[in-house]
């Protein structure tokens, strides 16, 4: 058959169905490629639906009549709009920000009243998590962060911080300036709205008008007419009120000034003055309470008691106790064994009562151990938390050390929200330089619903501290003090060396603080004798010092002698851990126990180390220390092991101690009264020189001495193994006054971060809420009050303030000031000076300018040096009696006022008088010297003041000096020549000379630089003109306290931000970064050691090599470089710290913090980098010792506080999400944690 052309350009596809083995054929026309056959699926051919927007168009858009044209809901109406002018008078209520809460007595229910509470805006939404929000209303975090918290947390929003949190709860109406107070440009907008006036020359080509959008809207044109209409009256009733008042001249602009208006602004000016003396008292939160008193509300608590006691409590534990069952704060300031933890025990009891929560804090670990054993003997369910225990943490009552509680507010902790009570123990320790910031930071940032407990040894400002706690929590702290001590003190001087002279001991101090100087003779006496007795038998040698012999004798003598009066135990305080060592081991013949305590001692002291291993067990420190305490001997300072420590505690408990050598860290971290104490110096070294004690460092310690209850009086003995110390320094110490509380703030990187990651949260709050800004800040209620009238006053003076801007008044006023206050400069330098002093010995005369004495001869007579200040005595050239002076109508800031040169020449009858004047009020000294004879001239006007030789004449001395001073005044009338600054003085002082080039400059200026001194009304527009500068000076000067410049700390916190932004920790709107949040997980050296993990630097170690270089933040004996034995593996890691540590310190040097490149490099220490090297190598303790001089006690704390930075490098690892870094971290831990350096604590079992 024969086929058409076209057919073979027919395009098909050949498949074929498996199941029947047919073949189709499918037409393809739009591809031209040849398909080859293929096999479909064995179902055969799928069907084939139509495409879908065939479909639609083909029903809805073709076949119009399959739409139903009778269903209304799916059709499109619309209506003529109903107009309605009232509804335009009427406006949605906006949300409610506040709600009215009720105020309940928390243990009663009493209704107590209503309170207004803001909303939070998150409340609402279900999304208010601990990730968003700082409210107690937020939904609680996962269990695995209730106790520490989170560094991803919000911490809760701090208590007395409300007005930060919302404007709009402050009290009274904030003065807004709505032309100057808005902002234009949003933050990290390039340009922003244009709030230009209306009827600009420039408009937008692009701006819509508003009437264009209605007539699109509305087709009613009725509605713009009317509005036009409206316009257009309020235009002509604002013509008919209003007219522009015009001046053609300066005179004119003031001219409506009457008699009236000035009363007015005289009345005015004296409310002004009057105001700040009207203003209320500042408001004291803090409230002293007089323990003289009974108790009054006693009978209502003591049959319902949280807690008994076996014994009858003190009158100012009584009083703690009813504050806090009102549920208020205290701050009890007690001296030492007065009993402050029955306070802290029945705040205890309280929480457990009200099932809540409370937080006990101590600053040394040591403590926190010992308050954990005493607290579980007496409550169950009780926690520790420390660097490295965490025991119970759900229990009711948690002790931790203050650094604990200040990351768990930072992280948001779980625990706050049912917190009672916190209790701040030993809060002098606020004092500590190192750590006393913490202190200050738990306190700002405890939530509003925590009250505090603040117990401390008695200090001088408890009110002080106290006011600045309620006024920073918004809280009454109720101030509890003793009178005095429960047992009394004696204290004595012991000036013997062995058994003979043991009996010189004498009383210095008795107990009632009566200072015994005969006590002081007699030693004194004893000393010289025995010195002499020496000499005569040994020959001539200096008695100052001391040998290792003679201090064995002495030491020997005076426990002999404490034994035979019964007066053991004694706790020696020593300050140098070598010698407290030494003085226990040379002490080998001494014993003080019997046998029965020996084997007390030996059972206790074995069955405490058999939970060491057996190599620990043999260790050195361990088994001499066990020698000494078979002996009654123990030693207590930071080189001596943990668990020995804890030993020697609780032996010196029972009383099997009776001599303990101790450096003064026992009286801060421990409470452990002895019967005698005794110091071996009352000099130590404070890290920087050698000094005589505090007497709050002494107080401190001496109050170690007798136990209450067991004696009568405490005996403090300070051995004179020298020279006898002088008896100032025995007075000022012994009864000199307590170390007063001072703050220790200061800023540090991790603060910075913590507070930046909250946005709500500003740094500059927490500044202004320091202790160190309290008394700057205390005053702000009355200082915004008077802001608020300044700004009124300002406001009522606006057309003077036209006056200033439109003239040069504004800049002739403040050269005036600037001159006069550079004169006053001047002349305290000059005159004061060495120079200035001998120009001005008797017979200089001189120009005063004083507001009685202008432009006055004077004479100088005699220089007074007797009080803080020189003064000069001078007789002055004046009317013999008193006339009323005609006012010339010159102001005193006028010209001819300020420049005067010419002077004053009594009118009527020549007088003088005898003054004492200051440096300021000289004018300038003449070149003219007169020879007087002052002593007579002095002499004769005191005898002429006395009633009955008033009328007598003048001696011829003093008429001599008047008539040459008079001759001067007629020869000279426009002023005498003056003595040079520059030659007469010799000034040197670069700062002098260009003070003096500034005064010359400012004379010229004010004589001839200034239109405004033309004016025929300059006087009295320039007495306003003062007024209304007084006033804004005032105003800027209260904005400024007001504000955060005023803040000390705010240059060193913007060169510690700049230094954040340039290693690129926050960005340029110091929002926290990935490095900044990882730095918020470390708690030292925040910014080497972030560095460090984003520098890849410890990943490619192993653990031990990792754990050997991050002891250097941690180690803080100062050792050199050069010195340290590094492993060669350990050399390369060692320099790229140091490299980094270099690198951020030069950074900070250039961003202006001050501290030298080389310090912050040091601060860095790798003394026992070869010891935990091999430690984490599996070494045993015994060998590692051998490494290093190092004592024991150091290496201890120095590797459990490596332990926490590896805990927080493996949280930083988490956070940046580098699992190979958090796993060799997680193996660092375990490399280290093992033996005596981790053994368990013997108060925690």
């Amino acid at each position: 058959m024969e086929m058409d052309k076209n057919s073979l350009e027919y395009k098909f596809a050949i498949l074929e169905t498996p199941n029947s083995g047919q073949v189709t054929f499918i037409k393809d026309e739009h591809s031209n490629e040849i398909f080859h056959p293929s096999t479909l699926f064995p179902a055969g051919l799928p069907p084939v639906y139509p495409s879908l927007l065939d479909e639609v168009q083909a029903r809805f858009l073709e076949d119009p009549e399959r739409l139903d044209i009778h269903d209304f809901r799916k059709t499109q109406r619309i209506w003529d709009p109903d107009v309605d002018i009232e509804s335009l008078y009427s406006m949605n209520v906006c949300p409610v920000n506040t709600s009215l809460q009720v105020e309940r007595n928390p243990t009663s229910g009493e209704l107590l009243g209503y309170f207004e509470e803001r909303i939070d805006a998150l409340e609402n939404s279900a999304n208010m998590t601990s990730k968003n929000s700082w409210s107690m209303l937020r939904a609680p975090g996962p269990p695995s962060e209730a106790t520490r918290g989170s560094s991803t947390n919000y911490p809760f929003w701090p208590g007395g911080m409300e007005e930060a949190l919302s404007t709009m709860m402050r009290d009274g109406p904030s003065e807004v300036d709505f032309e100057e107070d808005f902002l234009t440009c949003p933050p990290g907008f390039e340009s922003g709205v244009n709030f230009g006036k209306h009827g600009g020359s420039t408009t937008d080509s692009q701006t819509l008008n508003i009437t264009d959008l209605i007539q699109d809207v509305d087709n009613h044109g009725w509605i713009l007419d009317d509005v036009d209409t409206n316009n257009e009256k309020i235009e002509e009733k604002q013509k008919d009120e209003i007219t522009l008042v015009r001046s053609n001249s300066l005179e004119d602009i003031l001219k409506k000034d009457s008699n009236d208006e000035n009363k007015k602004l005289v009345s005015h000016e004296e409310s002004t003055e009057n105001t700040l003396a009207m203003i209320s008292p500042v408001e004291e939160w803090a409230v002293n309470v007089d323990i003289s008193k009974p108790v009054s509300e006693w009978s209502k608590i003591a049959s319902n008691m949280a807690h008994k006691y076996p014994f009858e409590l003190d009158t100012f534990q009584k009083q703690a106790i009813v504050y806090l069952e009102n549920h208020q704060s205290v701050f009890v300031a007690a001296h030492t064994s007065a009993g402050k933890t029955v306070v802290a025990e029945y705040a205890i009891a309280l929480a457990k009562k009200h099932m809540t929560r409370v937080v006990y804090t101590s600053p040394i670990k040591a403590l926190s151990n010992q308050k954990y054993r005493d607290f579980k003997t007496t409550f169950d369910n009780v926690g520790l938390l420390t660097g490295d225990v965490q025991l119970h943490p759900e229990g009711f009552c948690l002790i931790m050390t203050t650094e604990i509680l200040r990351s768990m507010l930072y992280n948001g902790s779980e625990v706050i929200r049912d917190l009672e009570w916190v209790i701040f123990d030993e809060v002098h320790y606020i004092n500590d330089a190192e750590r006393g910031v913490v202190w200050e930071e738990v306190l700002i940032m405890l939530p509003e619903h925590c009250n505090v407990i603040l117990l401390s040894a008695t200090v001088p400002n408890t009110l002080e501290f106290a006011n600045w706690v309620g006024r920073t929590k918004k809280k009454k702290i109720h101030v509890i003090s003793t009178l005095k001590r429960p047992v009394p003190l004696e204290h004595f001087l012991y000036t013997g060396n062995s058994n003979k002279t043991s009996n010189e001991l004498f009383l210095l101090l008795d107990h009632n603080r009566n200072f015994q100087t005969t006590g002081y003779t007699k030693a004194i006496d004893a000393k010289k004798e025995r010195t002499s007795k020496h000499q005569k038998s040994f020959g001539a040698k200096s008695g100052k010092g001391a040998t290792p012999g003679s201090d064995k004798g002495v030491w020997l003598s005076i426990v002999e002698r404490l034994r035979k009066k019964e007066q053991l135990p004694v706790v020696a305080f020593t300050f140098s851990r070598k010698r407290c060592d030494d003085n226990a081991s040379m002490l080998t013949s001494l014993d003080l126990t019997s046998s029965a305590e020996k084997s007390e001692i030996h059972i206790f002291f074995n069955k405490c180390v058999q939970k060491l291993k057996g190599s620990d067990r043999k260790l050195p420190q361990v088994t001499h220390m066990s020698g000494l305490l078979q002996r009654g001997i123990g030693v207590h300072h930071s080189g001596i092991l943990p668990i020995l420590k804890e030993v020697i505690e609780m032996l010196f408990t029972r009383g099997l101690v009776k001599l303990l050598f101790a450096t003064e860290t026992f009286a801060m971290g421990v409470n452990m009264p002895a019967r005698t104490v005794v110091f071996d110096s009352i000099r130590k070294h404070d890290g920087t020189c050698m000094r005589e004690l505090h007497a709050g460092e002494y107080i401190q310690m001496a109050g170690r001495a007798g136990r209450r209850g067991k004696d009568t009086t405490g005996t403090v003995i300070i051995l004179c193994k020298g020279d006898v110390p002088e008896i100032s320094d025995l007075h000022k110490m012994m009864l000199g006054r307590p170390t007063k509380l001072e703050s220790q703030f200061r800023l540090t990187y991790g603060m910075i971060l913590n507070l930046l990651r909250v946005e709500e949260l500003r740094v500059q709050d927490m500044m202004k809420r320091s202790f160190a800004e309290f008394h700057s800040r205390k005053d702000s209620k009355e200082q915004e009050k008077r802001l608020k009238e300044l700004i009124s006053i300002i406001k009522s003076k606006q057309e003077i303030a036209d006056v200033i801007k439109e003239t040069d008044f504004g800049e002739y006023y403040d050269s005036c000031i600037e001159l006069l206050e550079l004169r006053e400069r001047l002349q305290n330098e000059l005159y004061l000076s060495s120079a200035g002093l001998k120009n001005l010995q008797p017979g200089r005369v001189l120009v005063l300018d004083t507001e009685k004495y202008k432009q006055h001869l004077a004479v100088s007579l005699k220089i007074d040096t007797s009080g803080k200040d020189k003064k000069f005595l001078v007789l002055v050239l004046c009317e013999k009696s008193e006339i009323e002076k005609e006012d010339t109508g010159e102001h005193k800031l006028s010209p001819q006022s300020i420049l005067q040169k010419s002077l004053f020449r009594p009118e009527i009858s020549v007088g003088q008088e005898i003054v004492t004047i200051h440096a300021e009020d000289i004018s300038y000294l003449t070149t003219c010297k007169l020879d007087i004879k002052a002593d007579r001239i002095i002499d004769d006007y005191t005898k002429r003041q006395i009633p009955r030789f008033r009328d007598d004449p003048p001696s011829q001395s003093t008429s001599v000096t008047t008539q040459e001073l008079l001759r001067l005044i007629e020869n000279n009338p426009n002023g005498l020549s003056s003595l040079d600054p520059r030659r007469d003085f010799d000034i040197k002082r670069l700062e002098l000379v260009e003070d003096l080039s500034r005064i010359e400059y400012l004379e010229n200026v004010i004589q001839t630089g200034f239109s405004c001194v033309d004016s025929g009304r300059f006087n009295s527009i320039l007495s306003e003109v003062e007024e209304y500068m007084k006033v804004k000076k005032e105003l800027d000067n209260l904005k400024y306290l007001l504000s955060d410049e005023s803040l000390h700390l705010l240059p060193e916190y913007q060169d510690r931000v700049q230094v954040l932004k340039e290693l690129r920790y926050i960005d340029e709107r110091e929002a926290v970064q990935l490095k900044g949040r990882v730095a918020c997980e470390i708690s030292s050296h925040e910014l080497v050691l972030t560095e460090l993990v984003f520098e890849n630097v410890l990943s490619p170690l192993e653990p031990e090599e990792i754990v050997a270089l991050l002891s250097s933040a941690v180690f803080q004996k100062k050792m050199n470089l050069s010195e340290i034995v590094v492993p060669p593996c350990l050399e390369k890691g060692m320099n790229k710290i140091i490299q980094i540590a270099t690198e951020i310190g030069e950074v900070q040097r250039h961003c202006g913090i001050r501290q030298p490149t080389e310090d912050f490099v040091s601060e860095l220490k790798f003394g026992l980098t070869l010891v935990v090297y091999e430690w984490a190598k599996g070494t045993s303790f015994q060998e590692i010792t051998n490494f290093t001089e190092v004592q024991e006690g150091v290496i201890v704390r120095t590797i459990q506080r490596l332990n926490e930075t590896c805990r927080d490098i493996r949280n930083a690892a988490r956070v940046i999400g580098d699992p190979g870094l958090y796993q060799k971290m997680e193996k660092c831990s375990e490399l280290i944690k093992r033996d005596i350096v981790f053994a368990a604590s013997l108060y925690t079992q």
